[in-house]
């Protein structure tokens, strides 16, 4: 016997931010342009590597933009939970771009190690402000929105990480200013691309929990095991399985053993609204479903494969 509280899948935790990202898209394309310009202008490795990251940040966003889209179809006989999966998949493609985008600089880095460029700072530095404060603007339309969604929180450390970055070539701009250390801006660049690596591999590793199907952050299944047990009528659940389908969509199910005399029609149906009621005050979620099974039958199934 089933019982599913959740008929309708809503709209996934991007879907709710698509204005955010599409600001943020805006915003972070616009300075890529200047900071491409003022790269090849000034020769600075540094900025052109904070462009490639910003450029990373736009890809992360039309990504995220578009599995936002592509989530938001309607579900079928096929796909009974719809698209909303690909959110996950863009938030895997954003890590691998920040990946690919961190070794692709710090190789450029290491070769122009001992050959450094002579640099021209007040491009560099112009440049290097512009994109800081585009980040700033990016972080604050951001904010919040990246708690709910792993696509929102990934063009957020994007973000974050590329303000660093940006203020890692103010400070390469001002040392070559004032020391003439043209190797600041090759620093700068290695310093950027080891910036990136860490975030990219906290978000390829939350994407990966969640295609693994692991229990959501935060969750107890053993706290959620005894409160069930707790509601009267229930003498056992087994088969518990939570996972999360995309951001701000976890479900749950289990398999709850239960006294013969409560499976009557009202009995099955106030049992069930009590389980209902107990997990929603432990595991926010839409998606539950129980199969109640009689005490008898699972002692009869225990007896078959002693």
């Amino acid at each position: 016997m089933g019982h599913d509280h959740s008929h309708t899948h809503g709209i996934t935790a991007t879907g709710r931010h698509r204005k955010r990202l599409i600001a943020v898209l805006a915003i972070t394309l616009a300075v890529v342009l200047v900071q491409v310009i003022g790269a090849v202008l000034s020769g600075s490795l540094s900025l052109l590597a904070d462009a490639g990251h910003m450029l990373s940040d736009a890809a992360g966003a039309t990504i995220a933009l578009l599995a936002a889209w592509i989530a938001g179809r309607p579900a079928s006989d096929q796909r009974t939970y719809g698209y909303q999966r690909a959110e996950v998949l863009a938030a895997l493609a954003n890590a691998l771009i920040l990946i690919v985008i961190s070794v692709v600089i710090f190789s450029e880095a290491i070769r122009r190690i001992g050959a450094a460029p002579e640099v021209q700072t007040d491009i560099m530095l112009f440049a290097a402000i512009l994109g800081a404060a585009a980040n700033v603007a990016s972080l604050v339309i951001l904010r919040g929105a990246h708690r709910e969604s792993l696509n929102v929180r990934g063009a957020y450390l994007e973000v974050l990480g590329d303000l660093l970055g940006s203020f890692a070539v103010i400070a390469a701009a001002v040392v070559i200013m004032v020391t003439g250390f043209q190797a600041a801006d090759t620093i700068a660049s290695v310093v950027i691309a080891l910036m990136i690596l860490p975030r990219a591999w906290s978000l390829l590793r939350d994407v990966v929990d969640v295609l693994l199907e692991a229990s959501p952050k935060g969750v107890e299944v053993q706290m959620i095991r005894e409160h069930i047990l707790s509601v009267e009528g229930v003498t056992d659940v087994h088969d518990i399985h939570i996972w999360t389908i995309t951001s701000g969509v976890p479900v749950f199910s289990a398999h709850v053993v239960v006294e013969d005399g409560v499976l009557n029609a009202r009995g099955a149906d106030q049992l069930l609204d009590k389980l209902i009621t107990c997990l929603g005050s432990h595991f926010d979620t839409d998606h539950c479903t129980f199969q109640l099974e009689p005490a008898s039958h699972s002692e009869h199934e225990a007896h078959q494969h002693a």
